[in-house]
């Protein structure tokens, strides 16, 4: 396949991919209107896939819907809506009432904050923007949630040593995570940085952690490079010492 062919075929794997996403999109909302009717008040994409970020095979469609209020009744009514989201390759929506999304900010200001950077409002009102998110709660969260899953990734690696192939599978289905938790670290120290992950990574250098891993990484997701083209057991130790060092970065800000 020539330049030319190449360019033409991933734009229309692009295209195809954003016309699957958008009727997925129209679907759920159009069952969650029937599940919920006047109860539902807001249904809201946030991630990757509301800031033009989203990549098909890795990346999930993340919804949360909004109701008056989360009764066992409205889980009944919402059990096939779940069922059929997850068939669909992505995890069941959020299910949470208005005032529990007012009074939610410090136990998860990440996904907030998140939210409220990079979302679309599918149906009802937007009951994210007004919200007010607390530095402190924010700063310890992001060095939890990169200690904890830094400590996660050494117990799957561990077991997956002398498997080349799935050990490069749990690095690269983990980076995204990683460069998501490391532009929040980035965030609080001030600097200014894109959603992409390229951008964060590039950014990585200017806080003293080294990017190359996690661009190897992504490199890989998007088969810009092949696995033949890495040593898994030396990246998966470089890509744990860099993540430690931004643990370290995280716990010098100030709390």
């Amino acid at each position: 396949m020539d330049l030319a062919a190449g360019i033409r075929a991933a734009a229309a794997r692009r295209a195809t991919g954003k016309d699957n996403m958008e009727s997925k999109l129209s679907d759920i909302v159009e069952r969650l209107q029937k599940a919920h009717s006047e109860r539902l008040i807001s249904v809201i994409l946030y991630g990757s896939a509301a800031g033009g970020d989203h990549h098909e095979n890795f990346s999930d469609l993340n919804v949360l819907c909004v109701l008056t209020q989360v009764t066992p009744e409205d889980l009944a009514a919402a059990e096939p809506v779940m069922k059929w989201w997850r068939t669909q390759g992505n995890p069941a929506p959020l299910l949470m009432s208005e005032e529990e999304v007012r009074t939610s900010t410090d136990c998860f200001p990440i996904e907030f904050h998140d939210m409220q950077e990079r979302r679309r409002v599918l149906f009802g009102k937007d009951v994210v923007e007004s919200l007010v998110i607390d530095r402190s709660f924010y700063r310890a969260q992001v060095e939890h949630e990169i200690r904890a899953k830094l400590l996660r990734l050494r117990q799957k690696g561990a077991g997956l040593l002398n498997d080349p192939k799935a050990l490069l599978r749990l690095m690269a289905e983990s980076v995204s995570t990683f460069l998501v938790l490391a532009r929040h670290a980035l965030l609080l120290s001030g600097a200014s940085v894109d959603w992409k992950k390229r951008e964060v990574a590039r950014k990585l250098d200017s806080i003293g952690v080294d990017s190359s891993a996690f661009v190897s990484l992504l490199d890989l997701r998007e088969q810009h490079i092949s696995e033949l083209q890495l040593e898994p057991r030396a990246l998966f130790g470089e890509y744990l010492q860099r993540i430690e060092t931004l643990v370290a970065f995280v716990d010098r800000l100030e709390k």
